[in-house]
């Protein structure tokens, strides 16, 4: 559907044929999802690729043969904090190229590393990221941060809160920092560590993972290392260590804007894969 007048991508998978996009042009649409299939139970996945500022996205109804119970969810669940490199933003030029049409045409959620990463894991994912957050200082002129907003549905102050009840996943993964920045290192530090305090509020059992910025500079990554060691040794001093921390290997920045593309995604969650497979024991 529209959003006034920004648009929503959406993200179709069928059984097991490779996804493809969909651009929502009107408020209402009408999609074939897929045709002259082969008789039989057949799974179609859908995406929102856009993120919260374009928008939600409500299906009204479907229509087919017969609707069979979903089924059961991957029993794994990971959660992905973090910005416009977590959303999959400016990643896919697969239909509109850079520097052309509007800023969230290269959106691609789907194909991000978040998701990218649950896949190979058989986990379910959940995506908590906005283009532009950061955890003290927010880039484009946004006035909020990170831990003002994730405890709501909506980014507004007097947003209905989030149930953390209805997902508890196994692992946390926090990607934040490059719209903050190289900050003071004591100041970013606490900041950290107090998102990192509420976070084992609202999740007492699960795996909180540290990552480095895929997209940051070497000075940047030197940086995030420093203050995301500080933060491990910290909670670990005082009574939490199931945490875990993740440096990339290198910087990705062959999307748009400097952000990583589909395929440097792919490599992202490849690492971050590897990662917790040996940390979870997966």
């Amino acid at each position: 559907m529209l959003w006034g007048t920004i648009h929503n991508y959406l993200e179709i998978k069928v059984d097991d044929q490779p996804a493809y996009r969909i651009q929502l042009k009107t408020k209402e649409n009408s999609i074939t999802l897929a045709q002259n299939l082969p008789k039989g139970e057949h799974t179609i996945l859908i995406c929102k690729n856009t993120e919260f500022e374009n928008g939600y996205v409500e299906i009204v109804g479907v229509t087919c043969d017969n609707l069979l119970k979903s089924a059961p969810k991957q029993k794994r669940k990971i959660e992905f904090i973090g910005d416009s490199i977590t959303c999959g933003a400016a990643s896919d030029e697969s239909e509109i190229k850079c520097d052309k049409g509007q800023w969230h045409d290269q959106h691609n959620a789907y194909m991000a590393y978040g998701p990218t990463t649950a896949r190979n894991l058989n986990a379910q994912w959940h995506l908590s990221s906005v283009s532009g957050i950061g955890l003290m200082h927010s880039c484009c002129d946004k006035k909020i941060i990170m831990p003002q907003i994730f405890d709501k549905i909506n980014m507004a102050k007097d947003s209905i809160k989030w149930d953390f009840k209805l997902y508890q996943p196994d692992v946390v993964t926090v990607c934040l920092g490059q719209n903050d920045g190289i900050q003071d290192s004591a100041k970013f530090t606490s900041a950290y560590i107090k998102f990192a305090k509420a976070l084992r509020g609202y999740y007492p059992d699960a795996k909180l993972v540290f990552l480095s910025s895929p997209m940051a500079s070497k000075e940047l990554k030197a940086a995030l290392v420093k203050y995301i060691n500080a933060v491990k040794e910290n909670l670990k001093i005082n009574g939490d260590a199931n945490t875990g921390a993740y440096f990339f290997a290198k910087q990705y920045n062959k999307g748009c804007g400097s952000h990583p593309s589909v395929a440097e995604h792919k490599q992202i969650g490849a690492e971050l894969t590897t990662y917790l497979k040996k940390t979870m024991r997966w």
